[in-house]
């Protein structure tokens, strides 16, 4: 029997019945160190949450004070 070429690139399994399923092998993950620190994307989420955080509070805050949301928008 000859291996073919896509047969090595996949993974192959049976069911009971004899049903086969073929998917693809997935390369290996490497994990690499940002060259400095902390990677860019990481910063940027923190720095989206705490904005987003600010800006309900700042809701709350209006809507306690004045009975709109942000200062007057109704």
């Amino acid at each position: 029997m000859a291996v073919t070429p896509a047969i090595i690139l996949m993974t192959v399994t049976t069911e009971d019945n004899g049903n086969q399923n073929m998917w693809a092998k997935e390369p290996v993950m490497t994990y690499a160190d940002h060259p400095w620190g902390v990677p860019h994307n990481e910063v940027a989420e923190k720095l989206n949450g705490r904005l987003a955080m600010c800006g309900i509070v700042a809701g709350f805050i209006s809507y306690a004070l004045t009975g709109n949301l942000y200062f007057g928008l109704s």
